[in-house]
């Protein structure tokens, strides 16, 4: 095996930062595409879907979001399972990502273009179909990519370095994400709102698929990974995953992590333009400020880290993101608002960008020592199927709590639902044992 470089690492991380975007498009603007708030109509944004709750409050863009992450889910282990069970030529991992970045990039822009000039039921329709195939693409691409994390991060300071590099390019990334109305802002005069918001879509999608080509053409994966096919069925290797009572301690602190994040990014236009009101555009520079200050916190996580442990910081980041969703939902107008929620975001959102990652590579690692066998992708599958469950229901809580109450009650409450979840999220990871799980892979190397 060849010896894994910095270099080999970051060309990786390229990788995150393409389908970081796509993923940003959807968590950012799915809803404000298609549930648009009453500004951004007469702004020009059109009505697609249904906009009426259809069930006791649920409206029908809260339950496509919802069947979309739970199908996501579902699909993760059945894809991971067949990542690591490939004896493909050139690896478990990259034939997967190398077939399905370009379909990835076309479906991100199609999820944004309806048959139907207006609320019809055809759009219902085609909009879950299509939302069923992002998420199968994202899938295709990033369990096989997410697998590949603790086979290049073969020790411990590879492990932080590589989940450091991963994490700055996906915030990156989602930065990127938010560009979609400044983008668009150059096309409306001539397209219109509408289209150029889909024109904005697509320039995006183009650099993402770009950067998710890069480490499918530049690594070569069995120069660094020994790719030993595991013939466990889906259900035994899900089911062996869970049985892990560390695994489980952590993923159900991730879950509601998850829960309260995605209620929080699915918010943020509306929180920026209905509590704050700020013009829509304004959420990429509250965006760039607190990416910025990420980035200045990245290398004295990564030493705090080899130093203190992960667990510690990462309860450290629950607890202050908990406190973060609580005065995002009491905070008034102006863009002073936005300035301060954005930077005291940064310092949660730097620390759960990098270790989270980690400490499933630990945890998976432990795994193979102490069974002899190696399911890599299950075990980040598993997160994510565990993960996405509490994502969906972060969508169908977010757009009911978005259609009720009269003026922004729905918007505000959603912001203390996300801090309270994110609170007993730290409960859960405090009984997490970090110490033994490190010293079993310190004893065998």
């Amino acid at each position: 095996m060849k010896k894994v470089t910095n270099k080999v690492l970051w060309l990786f991380a390229i990788g995150q930062l393409g389908w970081s975007i796509l993923g940003g498009i959807v968590s950012n603007w799915f809803v404000y595409f298609y549930q648009p708030t009453e500004a951004a109509q007469a702004q020009g944004l059109q009505l697609f879907v249904t906009q009426h709750p259809i069930f006791l409050g649920l409206t029908i863009l809260g339950v496509i979001a919802a069947i979309g992450r739970i199908f996501d889910a579902i699909t993760d282990p059945i894809i991971a399972n067949k990542s690591d069970s490939s004896s493909h030529k050139d690896g478990r991992r990259i034939p997967f990502m190398r077939f399905i970045a370009i379909p990835f990039g076309i479906v991100t822009v199609l999820l944004f273009i309806m048959p139907v000039d207006g609320i019809s039921m055809v759009n219902n329709v085609v909009l879950l179909v299509m939302n069923l195939l992002f998420y199968l693409c994202m899938t295709i691409y990033c369990t096989p990519y997410n697998a590949l994390i603790p086979e290049l991060g073969n020790n411990q300071d590879n492990r932080i370095n590589l989940s450091t590099y991963i994490s700055m390019t996906f915030i990156v990334g989602t930065a990127f994400a938010y560009l979609i109305p400044n983008i668009a802002g150059l096309f409306e005069a001539s397209l219109g709102y509408t289209n150029a918001f889909r024109m904005a879509v697509g320039v995006l999608a183009v650099v993402a698929v770009i950067c998710m080509l890069v480490p499918t053409f530049t690594i070569t994966e069995k120069d660094y990974c020994e790719a030993v096919p595991s013939h466990t069925s889906v259900t035994e290797s899900l089911g062996k995953t869970f049985s892990n009572k560390e695994f489980r301690k952590f993923v159900a602190s991730d879950v509601l992590y998850f829960l309260s994040l995605t209620m929080f990014q699915t918010g943020l236009p509306f929180y920026v333009t209905a509590l704050m009101g700020l013009d829509a555009g304004s959420t990429f520079i509250l965006f760039a400020i607190m990416t910025g200050l990420s980035l200045v916190f990245y290398a004295p996580i990564n030493k705090f880290a080899k130093r203190f442990g992960k667990k510690r910081l990462v309860l450290f980041a629950f607890v202050w993101f908990s406190c973060v969703f609580l005065l995002t939902g009491f905070c008034g107008e102006g863009l002073i608002w936005g300035i301060i929620i954005a930077s005291l975001a940064s310092v949660p959102m730097a620390i759960l960008g990098i270790l989270p990652q980690a400490i499933v590579a630990d945890i998976a690692e432990r795994s193979s020592i102490e069974t002899g066998e190696n399911r890599n992708g299950m075990y980040f599958a598993a997160r994510t199927f565990a993960f996405k469950f509490g994502q969906s229901a972060a969508m169908l809580i977010f757009t009911s709590l978005a259609a009720i109450g009269t003026g922004n009650t729905g918007y505000r409450l959603s912001a203390f639902i996300a801090a309270i979840l994110c609170f007993i999220g730290a409960l859960i990871l405090s009984r997490y044992k970090e110490k033994e799980t490190l010293a079993i892979i310190n004893s065998n190397h």
